[in-house]
């Protein structure tokens, strides 16, 4: 898909999502600067990701021969990101494709959304999605060769979900800033996109919180009880896509197959939108 030589930057990248399209973009050539938290985030009622699946990310980059400069940062702190990047673009000499990927998820009624899950949900999904553009644009503008900025949205971007405000309202931000962005480095060749998934079979939506969210009344929900529940969800008759399924998107949206490409907003949603 012509990424040979490119320099991907992946944030989120230590699981889930974040890992598959660092995975999926060494394999057709880039090198990845990686960089994920690793750490608990009190506003997400699930584990999150830890060094160790960093350095899995790591691994698999390179068994697919690729290269890989992967850091533990917060994108809450834009000075971290910033540094994690100049790093990167130190050691790998340019910048081409920026995924904004970190990203929380968390379901509670407006009643149980305390300040602190708001917060923390708008400086991650929200605020972090700016720091990782805001961190990386001077780096695409010095190559001078135009560049591609893929921000991860949701469904959630376009429509409201019950028990979800603060995630709603980050993801439609998410797009705000694609929009206005897209405008505004459209004369330097940067393209700004994202993609919508719904829901993804990683950690983020098969977790007991989830569970327990669609099966309330059961003590101890478990997927296979929760499972058929996700198929109402969609057009299509399947209970959530893969990371594939939002990788092939990606990178497409990455690639000169989309070179006139800018300021969409593309569903990976099974037909969740139309449902």
């Amino acid at each position: 898909m012509g990424f040979d030589d490119m320099v991907v930057l992946v944030t989120g990248a230590a699981r889930g999502q974040g890992r598959n399209h660092a995975v999926r973009f060494a394999s057709e050539g880039a090198r990845i600067i990686a960089l994920d938290l690793c750490a608990p985030v009190s506003g997400a009622p699930y584990d999150m990701a830890t060094r160790a699946d960093l350095d899995e990310t790591v691994r698999l980059v390179e068994a697919e021969g690729g290269q890989i400069h992967a850091a533990e940062a917060d994108v809450r702190d834009s000075a971290a990101v910033a540094d994690v990047l100049a790093k990167g673009v130190e050691r790998f000499g340019r910048l081409d494709v920026v995924i904004a990927n970190a990203g929380i998820a968390g379901s509670f009624p407006v009643e149980d959304l305390t300040d602190e899950i708001w917060r923390d949900m708008i400086d991650i999904n929200l605020t972090g999605v700016w720091n990782t553009v805001k961190a990386s644009v001077p780096h695409l503008r010095a190559g001078g060769r135009g560049g591609s900025v893929v921000l991860i949205s949701s469904i959630a971007g376009l429509k409201g979900l019950p028990n979800n405000a603060h995630y709603a309202a980050a993801k439609h931000g998410v797009l705000g800033i694609m929009r206005s962005l897209s405008n505004e480095l459209g004369p330097d060749r940067i393209r700004v996109n994202a993609v919508l998934p719904t829901n993804v079979e990683t950690r983020m939506l098969l977790n007991d919180a989830i569970y327990k969210l669609f099966l309330p009344d059961a003590e101890n929900p478990t997927r296979d009880e929760v499972e058929p529940l996700f198929h109402g969800m969609h057009a299509l008759d399947v209970p959530f896509v893969q990371p594939d399924d939002v990788s092939n998107a990606v990178l497409f949206l990455a690639g000169a197959q989309s070179r006139y490409v800018t300021g969409i907003a593309m569903p990976i949603d099974a037909g969740a939108l139309v449902k």
